[in-house]
C-alpha cells in the first residue's frame, strides 16, 4: 500500500488525483472501519488512517474526507482559536483542500471564494503573483502548501497583504525543514534534481527555519503559533495530529 501511494502521488498529475481520489477512498474506507482514530473535520472513525506521502507516513489520510494531519490540526485551530465558524467573513482560499471546500461553502456566515491556477476544485482561475481582487477585499486568506511551488513567494505574500482588510488574517502553511535557512536555486530545473534537492519535482525551494522571517520581507505579519503544544496527548493521538506543526498565522502589515 505504501509503495502504491508513493508512486501515485509522485507521478499522477495533481488535477487528476483531485478528481479521482474521493472515489477510490470510498472503497478503502469500508475496509478500515473501527474506533482507533477520529477525523476532526468529518468526525468519521477508523481503525487507523491510511498511509500517505512520497515517503508514506502511517496513520495520515482520512479515507472519507481526505484530510491529512495538518488539515485536522487547522480545523481544531479554527474552532478553538478563531471566530471563523461564526463571524461574517469574506474568505479567499487558494488551492482549496478537498476536505474543507464543501464544509466551508456550507457555512452561512462566510462569503467563500476558492481560487487556483490549475486546480479543478477551485472556482476562480488565479495566479497568486497577480491576484484579481482589489486591496482590502478579504477578512481571511488561506494558502497552504503553495508557496514552495511559486516563482516568487515574496510577491505572492505582498499580494495577500494587499487584499487583506486592515484587521484581516490568514494561514500560510508550507513544508518547513530543520535547516538554518531556506534552500533556493533557480538554476535547478530538472524535475528529478528538484526532487532530490527540494523534496518534490514541482517544488522550487525547500523552506528552513527562516520561513516566517522570509515571508515578513513582503510586509505581511507572520505569527508562529504552536497551538498543537497546548493540546493533551490524548487529543493528538485521537485525531492523529502532527505533534511538531507550527501554524503560520498571517495578518495585514503596514
Amino acid at each position: 500500500m505504501k509503495k502504491l501511494i508513493s508512486f501515485v502521488i509522485r507521478y499522477i498529475p495533481r488535477p487528476i488525483l483531485q478528481r479521482v481520489s474521493p472515489l477510490a477512498m470510498k472503497v478503502l474506507a469500508l475496509s478500515n472501519q473501527g474506533t482507533g482514530v477520529q477525523c476532526s473535520v468529518c468526525q468519521k472513525e477508523y481503525k487507523k488512517f491510511l498511509p500517505y506521502g512520497r515517503i508514506a507516513r502511517e496513520n495520515a489520510l482520512c479515507p472519507n474526507c481526505l484530510s491529512l494531519e495538518r488539515h485536522r490540526l487547522m480545523w481544531l485551530f479554527l474552532k478553538e482559536k478563531t471566530d471563523f465558524f461564526s463571524a461574517p467573513l469574506k474568505v479567499l482560499h487558494v488551492a482549496p483542500e478537498h476536505c474543507f471546500i464543501e464544509r466551508f461553502e456550507a457555512l452561512p456566515n462566510l462569503e467563500y471564494i476558492t481560487a487556483d491556477i490549475e486546480s479543478p476544485l477551485a472556482k476562480v482561475k488565479m495566479d497568486v503573483h497577480d491576484i484579481p481582487f482589489p486591496e482590502n477585499s478579504f477578512d481571511v486568506v488561506f494558502c497552504n502548501h503553495v508557496l514552495e511551488h511559486v516563482d516568487s513567494d515574496i510577491k505572492a505574500c505582498q499580494e495577500f497583504n494587499r487584499i487583506l482588510k486592515p484587521n484581516g488574517w490568514g494561514i500560510l502553511q508550507s513544508p518547513v525543514y530543520d535547516l538554518p535557512e531556506t534552500l533556493e536555486d533557480n538554476s535547478i530545473t530538472d524535475p528529478a534534481e528538484r526532487e532530490r534537492i527540494f523534496g518534490q519535482r514541482d517544488h522550487v525551494r525547500k523552506y528552513g527555519n527562516d520561513y516566517a522571517e522570509r515571508l515578513r520581507k513582503s510586509g505581511i505579519q507572520i505569527e508562529e503559533n504552536k497551538f498543537v503544544k497546548e493540546l493533551p496527548q490524548g487529543i493528538i493521538q485521537k485525531y492523529a495530529l502532527p505533534s511538531k506543526e507550527i501554524i503560520f498565522v498571517c495578518r495585514k502589515g503596514n
